[in-house]
């Protein structure tokens, strides 16, 4: 790996977000970054590798597919920083990168993704409630089964404003396009994926024998 061990639990215990980071702390990381600085690197990976690896994880459904993205984003970070302009968090910038990194690697083509991370995190009673976990269970799978059959652009603009719940600005700025075309995509997205759960709900409603009226 790229990285250390203890460079991952630095990260890991620190918890940093770009909202934390000063902005003329982030303005000096980014002089740093496009001057070669090495530690710089390190630095922009404790701040951010958290980020890139929970949307890599939801985008791929896969742990080592989100850790070879994660390890790509990074290498590719020195080069690609001189091409970055400021115009939003430094953040947002590398979360691009992994988004076009798995637009065009061919494990982004996998037919799997994970369920919604979100869900797990939900407070939970002392008491097990295995009712409420099987609700929850059901629900990843059945948004694993929606993302899964739509089209790589699609999906990428359904985990970021839905699971992540970035504004079509911010998934703009990501995804570089247009905030009109987000908007656009999500909409098909959503009609394609509420299609499918009415489609399922006749054929179950059929093999129930119950009469399905259109």
């Amino acid at each position: 790996m790229l990285f250390s061990a203890a460079t991952a639990i630095t990260a890991a215990v620190l918890g940093r977000t770009a909202h934390q980071v000063p902005a003329s702390s982030e303005q000096a990381l980014v002089d740093r970054l496009k001057r070669g600085d090495a530690a710089a690197l390190g630095e922009a990976y404790d701040r951010h590798h958290e980020a890139v690896r929970a949307f890599a994880r939801r985008l791929l459904g896969n742990e080592a597919a989100a850790e070879d993205l994660v390890h790509d984003v990074f290498v590719a970070l020195p080069d690609l920083v001189r091409r970055f302009e400021g115009r939003s968090s430094l953040r947002t910038y590398i979360v691009s990168i992994a988004c076009n990194h798995a637009r065009h690697a061919k494990r982004a083509t996998a037919r799997r993704l994970g369920a919604l991370e979100r869900l797990h995190a939900e407070p939970r009673d002392s008491t097990p409630d295995l009712e409420a976990a099987e609700e929850r269970r059901q629900l990843a799978e059945t948004m694993r089964r929606l993302l899964d059959a739509l089209p790589m652009e699609q999906r990428v603009a359904v985990v970021l404003c839905v699971v992540e719940e970035r504004t079509s600005v911010e998934a703009s700025e990501i995804m570089g396009v247009p905030e009109a075309t987000v908007r656009t995509r999500l909409f098909h997205a959503r009609r394609k994926m509420r299609e499918m759960l009415e489609s399922e709900a006749r054929t179950e409603a059929r093999a129930a024998g119950i009469e399905v009226r259109r």
